[in-house]
């Protein structure tokens, strides 16, 4: 019904209210990785990421097809790397959130097999590319935890479209 309709620009039209309700959901960042079929590594941040299954272990990211790192991450490489950042590494997420055509240059990393693999991340996990759907403007991208390691540390949060928000235990 017509009525029903909200204005465009309203505080309440479809895509504003999404926005402003998705910015008080909590989501730790991170950053994906892979290598290039150049062989340079290439990667992006991701604040669109969840545990998928338990069984096998899988990692669920969403990707944008406008990301120049779309087409390496869902149809070349096979394996991929989930580094969920740690508080000290917010510079690392906006590296990785620029449009800087060598984000690694100053940054800590080495090759893990086939997968760029940065240092001091609460958490690493290498996957191999187990799914992929198309919906809307991003790919749903699945992968299976193949190994990485967990270091543990307080990770670097996005909330209300910051990255300085700090966790701090109840007492």
């Amino acid at each position: 019904m017509a009525e029903d309709r909200v204005p465009a620009g309203s505080p309440t039209e479809p895509a504003g209210l999404f926005r402003d309700a998705m910015s008080a959901l909590a989501s730790g960042v991170a950053v994906v990785t892979a290598r290039r079929a150049d062989g340079l590594p290439a990667g992006l941040l991701a604040t669109s990421i969840a545990a998928y299954s338990a069984a096998p272990p899988s990692i669920m990211v969403s990707v944008a097809h406008a990301s120049r790192s779309h087409a390496v991450l869902v149809e070349h490489a096979g394996l991929f790397g989930v580094h969920l950042l740690a508080r000290n590494q917010e510079e690392t997420a906006r590296v990785f959130a620029s449009r800087s055509d060598d984000k690694y240059a100053e940054l800590d990393w080495e090759w893990d097999h086939e997968v760029p693999r940065l240092a001091g991340a609460v958490s690493y996990l290498r996957c191999a590319r187990s799914a992929v759907f198309d919906h809307y403007d991003h790919s749903v991208l699945i992968g299976d935890v193949l190994d990485g390691h967990h270091e543990g540390g307080e990770p670097l949060l996005w909330v209300r479209r910051r990255m300085d928000w700090r966790l701090s235990p109840e007492g």
